[in-house]
C-alpha cells in the first residue's frame, strides 16, 4: 500500500478475507489481524492499530461461522456442500453472507457487490458468478420478507 493512503473498506475486506483464510490453518485471529493489515506496509509501527472495522468483520465471521456455513449450504445445489468449496469461495460467502446479516451498517446489494469484487480479486473468473448467484438469493428473500 502506498504511504499515505487512506484505507477504503474494500482494502479492510480484502485484509479479512486474507485472515479468514489463514484462520483455516490456525487460531491466532488478532495475531493474524495484525499480520494481514501490516504486511506490506511501508512504515510498520510496534503500536499500530488495526482499524476497528477489519476486526469486527473477522471476529463476526469466527462467531457466526456455523450459522454462516449453514446459511451457505441451504443454497448451494443439490450435491454440493461447504466443505467442497475452495477456502477462497467459502470465506468470501462466509464474509459477504456475515455483512449482509450481522452487519447493519453495510446495505446488502454492497456486501453482495463487494464480496464479488474479491472473488474476481483472489479466484477464477466464474467464481463471480458464483458468489454472486448464492448472495443474491439472500437479497431476494430479504426483499420477500
Amino acid at each position: 500500500m502506498v504511504k499515505g493512503q487512506q484505507e477504503t473498506r474494500r482494502d479492510l475486506r480484502e485484509r479479512a478475507l486474507q485472515t479468514l483464510i489463514g484462520l483455516e490453518f490456525q487460531e491466532d485471529s488478532l495475531g493474524l489481524v495484525a499480520f494481514a493489515y501490516n504486511y506490506d506496509k511501508e512504515e510498520v509501527e510496534a503500536e499500530r492499530e488495526v482499524p476497528v472495522f477489519l476486526l469486527n468483520l473477522v471476529q463476526g465471521v469466527q462467531n457466526y461461522q456455523a450459522d454462516l456455513d449453514q446459511k451457505i449450504a441451504a443454497k448451494l445445489k443439490a450435491g454440493w456442500t461447504v466443505d467442497r468449496l475452495t477456502l477462497i469461495e467459502k470465506n468470501i460467502l462466509r464474509l459477504g453472507l456475515f455483512e449482509m446479516l450481522y452487519f447493519e451498517e453495510t446495505p446488502a446489494v454492497v456486501a453482495v457487490n463487494e464480496a464479488v469484487e474479491l472473488a474476481k480479486t483472489f479466484s477464477e473468473p466464474k467464481s463471480a458468478g458464483f458468489v454472486n448467484g448464492v448472495l443474491s438469493a439472500y437479497v431476494v428473500d430479504e426483499a420477500d420478507a
